[in-house]
């Protein structure tokens, strides 16, 4: 299925897939969407999370902690793999919010309940 997203939503995701990347990760959980969530800076969803003390620093910390970087030739290149099913369902629950306000796109906002609304995941976890 292809999803509208808002230009901050997308950046918030491209940073993500940027983090995962230099991480170390073949993949884009939602501990790196949270991440790009806080980095982007202009959303919603990074208002909030600063009002929460949630900050792009203590997310990488908790990254780190709870899964780990792993070693890598620094001459290698990372490509992530796309999203896990976990974060395609956040996905599918902001799509989901953003339909509930007759949005045909999905903002930076819908994407943090998207995420709140996994709460076995790593990034509610962070």
């Amino acid at each position: 299925m292809h999803y509208n997203f808002t230009n901050r939503a997308e950046k918030a995701i491209r940073i993500a897939n940027e983090i995962a990347s230099q991480m170390g990760h073949c993949y884009i959980g939602t501990e790196h969407l949270l991440y790009g969530l806080a980095k982007e800076k202009d959303g919603v969803a990074s208002k909030v999370l600063e009002l929460q003390e949630v900050t792009p620093e203590k997310i990488i910390e908790e990254i780190e902690e709870l899964i780990g970087i792993p070693e890598i030739d620094e001459n290698e290149e990372i490509n992530t793999s796309g999203f896990t099913p976990r974060t395609k369902r956040v996905i599918e629950n902001a799509f989901r919010e953003a339909k509930k306000i007759d949005s045909e796109y999905i903002g930076t906002e819908q994407l943090l309940v998207g995420i709140m609304q996994e709460a076995d995941s790593i990034a509610v976890r962070i």
